[in-house]
């Protein structure tokens, strides 16, 4: 099986990896620091149709798949794991809910706008008390005059504050459990749906993550997605697709660290000679690259089955599993190698390691993926 990537996704490679060290690099220690949220890039990412990259050219997207779309994310994640989040959270997300199971006249409303770059999009599944169990959603949807009223609040929300349109679930039927969840697009300027609370963040701080509140906020029934009670159903399959972004980020971000610490060894001198000669250095590089292409080859294998329509519940799961739990290690040895300078704001280290964090927890806790592969392995 050949993992190479084509000239042509060589080429896609190299334009994200220099707009990101032009554009991001010289600003992403910035951002980070003052929380930041970079929406003067948006119509750079969408002059690169970053902004809709897995979605055909005839609703504004790019038409690329998702090896292309790994790549991709791994190139910005390697700068800079804010950029690479919100781009890989636009994407999988509320967009890829809405053209995986919006009607036509949705797709053209909602997803036209998304693709090209008007406005960031939302996604909104977690609550407080709605984490790794999603099916406890409280968020509520009654029927009401050709719509529904909805209630209730999302929390940890990508682009809540920034988004145009966001794609969340409420319940329509409490006594049908998850059948009874529904998935409904929401415009920001609708009556009774706002922002909340700006979360200050461990790491992706440029990132925005807000809360988002529902208070009779009235959506009409053709803004619902797909039928009534499956909403839980698209979110799942939503995320199958997420994960492997999610993946494919992590492994930026170690990539990153990686190189980081590679630099940093041949530069460093201790007892006479670059710390890059010792043993105990060399041998930490060396797992560092083999488990960083380790977690590529398992992001490439499921944005490969994804691409020929193959089920990739497992095959993401264990992607995002390992290439999340691989960023964390990758990064803390690379603050290790950096020694002192690695646990200060001087060297990139540690933002690597509190970037990398993140992915062991959204989009599914590291939990929850041995969960879903158990469950597949077990299935088969």
């Amino acid at each position: 099986m050949d993992f190479q990537l084509s000239e042509e996704q060589e080429q896609i490679k190299y334009s994200v990896r220099e707009f990101a060290e032009s554009e991001v690099a010289p600003h992403a220690l910035e951002w980070d620091e003052n929380q930041h949220f970079f929406d003067e890039l948006r119509p750079q990412l969408a002059e690169l149709g970053l902004m809709g990259i897995i979605f055909p050219e005839e609703y504004g997207g790019a038409g690329m798949g998702y090896v292309e779309y790994a790549t991709i994310i791994e190139e910005l994640g390697r700068v800079c794991g804010s950029v690479g989040l919100s781009v890989a959270a636009h994407n999988s997300l509320c967009s890829n809910h809405i053209y995986t199971f919006g009607s036509e006249e949705q797709k053209q409303k909602y997803l036209v706008p998304l693709a090209q770059g008007e406005s960031w999009g939302a996604w909104g599944l977690t609550e407080a008390q709605a984490g790794s169990d999603a099916s406890g959603t409280r968020t509520t949807a009654v029927k009401s005059n050709g719509g529904y009223k909805v209630n209730g609040s999302k929390n940890f929300i990508t682009h809540a504050i920034a988004c145009h349109v966001c794609v969340a679930v409420a319940v329509t039927d409490k006594e049908k459990g998850n059948r009874g969840i529904s998935a409904f697009i929401f415009d920001k300027s609708m009556e009774g749906f706002r922002s909340d609370k700006k979360e200050n963040k461990l790491g992706m701080r440029a990132s925005e993550t807000s809360s988002v509140v529902f208070e009779d906020c009235y959506v009409p029934d053709e803004n619902l997605l797909g039928e009534e009670g499956e909403g839980f159903i698209q979110a799942m399959s939503v995320l199958d697709g997420g994960r492997i972004s999610i993946a494919a980020l992590s492994v930026g971000i170690a990539q990153g660290a990686y190189e980081a610490a590679l630099k940093y060894s041949k530069e460093r001198e201790q007892f006479g000679k670059p710390i890059s000669k010792f043993e105990g250095i060399q041998f930490k590089l060396a797992d560092m690259a083999t488990q960083i292409e380790a977690a590529r080859l398992l992001t490439l294998q499921a944005a490969a089955a994804k691409d020929s329509g193959i089920t990739v519940t497992k095959r993401s799961a264990m992607a995002k599993l390992y290439a999340s739990e691989t960023a964390v290690r990758v990064a803390e040895e690379s603050i290790q190698i950096h020694g002192g300078y690695g646990y200060t704001k001087d060297y990139p280290a540690e933002k690597y390691w509190r970037d990398a964090k993140l992915c062991t927890i959204g989009e599914g806790t590291s939990e929850i993926q041995r969960l879903v592969i158990a469950k597949q392995l077990l299935r088969d």
